[in-house]
């Protein structure tokens, strides 16, 4: 049964939770990445449809200034929302949010060049839930591990962390 999207980020937090990860103290990557898996996996109620760009995920990594340029990961799943506004508006649009978990680092050599790879993310994935959407992932974690600096940040320690559900763009 599809869950709320307003209760998406909750949800989130539950899965890690069983997993033994605190949604503020992430201290394992893979488990994390393993959470994040099955989150994706959950249908989600009041969004538009896959096929429409409704649901989609991006793994995002570099340095921003909203957290002091500090190395970082982050696992986001955007949903375009339909329960806002009023759809029958001649130009009415959907609204974008994302749940995300963001991963903050340590510097460390392994990865102090982190911005040189060019690009920050690996685009949206919009493969619909179930074997779609495994595949893709399956897909992101071999692109990761092309990368000796994002492989190296994988093994890491995230110095701390934070679960949110904001509205994008």
């Amino acid at each position: 049964m599809p869950i709320p999207w307003r209760s998406s980020a909750d949800m989130f937090a539950q899965i890690l939770k069983q997993r033994g990860v605190e949604p503020d103290a992430v201290r394992d990557v893979p488990a994390a990445w393993d959470a994040f898996g099955e989150f994706l996996q959950i249908e989600i109620a009041g969004i538009e449809a896959s096929e429409n760009d409704g649901d989609g995920f991006i793994v995002q990594w570099g340095r921003w200034d909203w957290n002091d340029n500090q190395p970082a990961l982050s696992f986001g799943r955007q949903l375009a929302v339909t329960e806002v506004g009023e759809p029958d508006e001649r130009y009415w649009q959907p609204e974008y949010w994302q749940v995300e978990l963001q991963l903050i680092f340590r510097e460390d050599p392994a990865w102090a060049d982190l911005a040189s790879l060019g690009h920050q993310d690996t685009g949206f994935d919009f493969d619909e839930v179930g074997p779609p959407r495994t595949a893709a992932l399956e897909r992101i974690c071999r692109f990761l591990d092309l990368y000796p600096q994002l492989a190296a940040i994988w093994r890491a320690e995230p110095i701390c962390s934070d679960l949110t559900i904001e509205r994008a763009g």
